[in-house]
């Protein structure tokens, strides 16, 4: 299968979820962005991974097991996001033996998979359907609209009086205010669109 590889671009506060992270992935060719709802523990977790100065007093999860994978010989060679269902990611850990080349591949949610990825240095990657289904391509030029009013208009419902340049324009400004549960929204609406014209 052609897999494509993404980066961290980064992990901000959700502004609609209480409690709640968006970890953002990027396509490196095409960058698109890949936003997933991640909880606490797994944003700092992640960030601590990414900070390889930073040391914790005692070991994390993530870091205990990533002690453990490198004392039974195995390395993380990717990190596979295959699959959204309903919001959620879905996402596998691949490992390689480094004796006796033996493959292992482990299900896991999405924010271990990259907190563990982060450690071994792994590359990360995802399907083109996938990308399709959940991502966005931020365009940086646009900034009249603010925050406040995508959230109204996404929440009052009236995606359907737009026309789908207003729509496109909307989703833009939710990427870059990193609201991604009303770009989620707007997306669904377009998406409907384009099954209406097929």
């Amino acid at each position: 299968m052609d897999y494509k590889r993404l980066t961290i671009r980064g992990i901000s506060y959700s502004q609609t979820q209480s409690g709640a992270y968006a970890l953002l992935l990027e396509h490196e060719e095409t960058n698109i962005k890949l936003p997933v709802v991640i909880g606490n523990f797994e944003a700092q977790s992640i960030s601590l991974g990414l900070e390889k100065d930073i040391h914790p007093p005692r070991p994390l999860t993530h870091d205990l097991f990533s002690k453990f994978v490198l004392a039974t010989h195995f390395e993380i060679i990717s990190v596979i996001i295959y699959q959204i269902i309903d919001g959620v990611f879905f996402s596998n850990i691949n490992f390689k033996n480094q004796t006796t080349e033996e493959e292992l591949i482990l299900d896991a949610r999405t924010s271990d998979a990259v907190a563990m990825a982060v450690r071994f240095d792994a590359p990360i990657f995802t399907t083109q359907q996938v990308l399709n289904e959940a991502g966005f391509l931020l365009e940086l030029d646009d900034s009249s609209k603010q925050a406040e009013t995508v959230e109204e208009i996404v929440a009052e419902g009236n995606l359907s009086s737009l026309t789908n340049e207003d729509l496109q324009k909307l989703l833009d400004d939710a990427v870059k205010d990193e609201d991604f549960d009303a770009a989620l929204e707007i997306q669904e609406e377009i998406k409907r669109r384009k099954k209406k014209i097929d």
